[in-house]
Formats: structure tokens, C-alpha cells, sequence
């Protein structure tokens, strides 16, 4: 399974970003799509994740200013994470995360910077 991540940036705060993580390979049985997000001196924590079947689920810290939304294109599957209203404390490097059965798989990670 390989995973591309673009998308990150530098942006002020109130804009936005829009992160995309294309997942190819054997990704015949994906169980969920998500973002993770680690900030400098802190543990990765959830952003938001998508399940197969189309539930999602947020962190309370960006619920209401994030959205995740997955594409099925023959082989490849999309993960992308709409970030609005954006705020000095996601600043962050961001991680795509693939489940497929009971396997996790990563991305290499995109910085988001967001200046006050």
C-alpha cells in the first residue's frame, strides 16, 4: 500500500487548506480513511477519520471547521481533509492513515503552519 499526501502549506489564520492522500496498492479492503495531526512536542492525535461504510468522526477541537470526504476511482482511493477557519493551534504535521483489515498504514506526513 503507498500513500502520497500533498496539499500542506503556510496560511494565515481564517484561511484555509484542503490535505489529499492518495492510496494505491491493495487497498481492496479498506475499513476507514483519516488524518492525524502532531504538533511539536506532543503526542499524534486524531483530526478526523471516515469509515468504508461513511461514518465520520472528529476531534472536538476541529468539529464545525474540518471535513473529510473519501473517493473510490477504480485502484486508487482519495482521502481529503478540508481544513477552514484555521487557527495558530493546528499548526501541525499531518498524517494520512489507512485501515485496512486489522493493518494501519501511514503517510509521510505534510506540514500545516498557521500564523497568527
Amino acid at each position: 500500500v503507498q500513500l502520497v499526501e500533498s496539499g500542506g502549506g503556510l496560511v494565515q489564520a481564517g484561511g484555509s487548506l484542503r490535505l489529499s492522500c492518495v492510496a494505491s496498492g491493495n487497498t481492496f479492503r479498506i475499513n476507514a480513511m483519516g488524518w492525524y495531526r502532531q504538533a511539536p512536542g506532543k503526542q499524534r492525535e486524531l483530526g478526523a477519520t471516515a469509515s468504508h461504510g461513511g461514518s465520520t468522526n472528529y476531534a472536538d477541537s476541529v468539529k464545525g471547521r474540518f471535513t473529510i470526504s473519501i473517493s473510490r476511482d477504480n485502484a486508487k482511493n482519495t482521502v481529503y481533509l478540508e481544513m477552514n477557519s484555521l487557527k495558530p493551534e493546528d499548526t501541525a504535521v499531518y498524517y494520512c492513515n489507512v485501515q485496512i483489515w486489522s493493518a494501519n498504514y501511514w503517510g509521510q506526513g505534510t506540514q500545516v503552519t498557521v500564523s497568527s
